[in-house]
């Protein structure tokens, strides 16, 4: 019997700003079990879809992205604020449920025809995930599956990602 995943996660209300319940998965990283149990779940979906890359957002993309990666043996991209990457960087901007962001990739992550994963801990409006798959595609990367461990489906989030291949976890 597998472990309930949000058994680790905690509600905090209010944050980051007033009115979003922001869903924090560092109980579940915390655990070695829990956080196994999702790394192992994760793998689970991705390793059919054979990447060579796992791509992951600051910061807890970072944690859930390079553990998958180390786990299915690929390799793990880094998608950055402006200005924490030290080469020549591609960014994409993109809209949150409380404002904007932009991310950068170095220009060489990833390598015409490369197989790669999006992968973020919450898919909530899906910006971030769409700007992380432009991204991906604008370096001639394929995107094989988009994947998160947390889905807040009442955002349509999922809407945004129409014809990918879409996975999560866990669904609130």
């Amino acid at each position: 019997m597998s472990l309930d995943l949000r058994d680790r996660i905690r509600d905090v209300p209010d944050f980051p700003t007033e009115g979003v319940v922001f869903k924090d998965l560092m109980p579940l990283i915390a655990d070695p079990e829990y956080f196994a149990e999702a790394i192992r779940l994760l793998a689970e979906w991705t390793g059919p879809r054979e990447p060579d890359l796992v791509l992951g957002a600051e910061a807890r993309g970072f944690i859930f992205g390079a553990a998958l990666a180390y786990e299915l043996g690929a390799g793990f991209i880094a998608a950055r604020k402006p200005g924490k990457l030290p080469r020549e960087t591609v960014e994409a901007t993109y809209a949150l449920e409380y404002g904007t962001d932009t991310l950068q990739v170095h220009r060489d992550a990833v390598p015409s025809g490369a197989r790669v994963v999006v992968l973020d801990d919450v898919l909530a409006t899906g910006g971030t995930a769409k700007a992380k798959i432009e991204l991906v595609e604008s370096l001639g990367g394929v995107v094989t599956g988009v994947l998160f461990v947390i889905e807040l489906t009442f955002l349509k989030g999922r809407d945004r990602l129409a014809g990918y291949d879409v996975h999560s976890l866990i669904q609130y």
